[in-house]
């Protein structure tokens, strides 16, 4: 198996006196896919905003290529190669694609490179350069999705976190979300997803994990989880 770029260990996280992480172990290898599912409420944005320091965080250890990074801010993780594509977009919805793309690149200094990876955007979603000067809040879901996802890879992520990329969207658009996220995958970007649509997400991830009220309670490799008993009653509706 090729070395972690993210290691997280014993990771807990309370809301109040409410437990919602209890100890949670995963990893993400190089240039690897890694799912986490489960059910509502099981935890799984919890542990994605605790990685990407959105959260603070009780107990445990979050390494990101063998650097400790649990008592950073989130910004820091952002400079040092983490990108995270919330669940529910986050792209602010009164500027333009253009000003949303560039906010992607914040923390970047290197003009040719920014516009090199704006290309890019455009390339794996066309219709950004179509809607280049409209205002993010007259998009459609699925264009708000594209441009979240395009956003956060503007960053030039060595991990990209994403939570519920498929979330409400049409059967097509979520077809090409996935197809991008295989792409972004083999150009050597590692993945973290978090995807209620399990049977996808399960296709895709090299590896995967499944959260239950905040523990991991099964790992194994993509193919083993959708061969799960287990897996398919619980998640795959089978």
């Amino acid at each position: 198996m090729s070395t972690p770029i993210l290691q997280v260990q014993g990771l807990k996280v309370n809301y109040g006196a409410i437990v919602a992480l209890r100890g949670v172990d995963l990893e993400v290898p190089e240039k690897q896919v890694v799912a986490l599912i489960g059910a509502n409420g099981a935890g799984k944005t919890t542990t994605l905003r605790a990685i990407s320091r959105m959260l603070r965080v009780a107990a445990g250890s979050v390494k990101f290529e063998g650097q400790e990074i649990t008592r950073l801010a989130s910004h820091e993780v952002v400079a040092r190669g983490m990108a995270h594509a919330p669940e529910g977009r986050g792209i602010f919805l009164n500027l333009t694609l253009r000003e949303n793309l560039q906010l992607g690149a914040f923390l970047r200094t290197d003009g040719d490179g920014i516009q090199a990876d704006l290309e890019t955007q455009f390339k794996l979603f066309p219709i950004l350069k179509e809607r280049i000067d409209q205002v993010a809040g007259t998009l459609s879901g699925g264009e708000q999705q594209m441009l979240a996802v395009a956003r956060a890879l503007m960053s030039r992520p060595k991990l990209l976190l994403l939570d519920e990329p498929s979330l409400g969207l049409a059967p097509q658009v979520v077809e090409r979300i996935f197809q991008v996220l295989r792409e972004v995958s083999q150009a050597g970007v590692s993945l973290l997803l978090v995807e209620q649509n399990a049977h996808k997400a399960l296709q895709l991830a090299d590896r995967a994990y499944v959260l239950e009220t905040g523990e991991v309670v099964m790992q194994g490799t993509g193919k083993e989880l959708l061969a799960s008993p287990e897996v398919r009653k619980a998640y795959l509706g089978e």
